[in-house]
């Protein structure tokens, strides 16, 4: 094979492996762990983003979708080099006033049931911000879970007003 029918030949063979790299490191993960009564449980993350920040900021939003199957699960805490704190919120209205405060208990993740964290609502709050989140950067997030497991995600930043 030469010339144009050797190059579509690597062009063909090329393009998947083009696109899968474009896609960037996955920020869905699954993790399955035997409990202490032998049940199984697995939590599934997809569609995790966080916000970018306005120049100055200290603190950013980000959210995702979990999935527990098996039996319940619950999110109860989680890290992130590129804050001090990172904690899961809930919204609220108080007195025409919106408020925002920690789930000390952490997210219940009911099995078989999705729980989406959007804005205007529950989010992961990340606080005392190392820098600013841009646009196209990967916040490494760390999710332990109270069965004892943790995930750790590749979480990419949109711009503000996406998602």
């Amino acid at each position: 094979m030469k010339g144009p029918a050797m190059i579509r030949a690597v062009a063909l063979w090329a393009l998947p492996l083009t696109l899968l790299a474009a896609c960037g490191q996955p920020t869905a993960s699954s993790r399955v762990t035997e409990t202490r009564d032998g049940a199984t449980v697995a939590v599934e993350v997809t569609d995790a983003w966080c916000r970018a920040t306005p120049g100055g900021a200290r603190a950013a939003a980000c959210f995702a979708t979990f999935r527990a199957t098996g039996r319940e699960d619950r999110l109860v805490t989680l890290t992130t080099p590129a804050a001090a704190l990172a904690e899961v919120h809930t919204m609220s209205t108080e007195g025409g006033m919106m408020r925002m405060s920690p789930l000390p208990d952490g997210l219940t993740l009911p099995a078989g049931e999705s729980v989406t964290l959007a804005p205007g609502g529950t989010h992961l709050m990340l606080t005392g911000l190392a820098g600013p989140l841009s646009a196209g950067d990967q916040v490494p997030l760390t999710l332990s879970f109270e069965t004892g497991s943790s995930l750790v995600l590749q979480v990419p930043v949109r711009a503000v007003g996406a998602g």
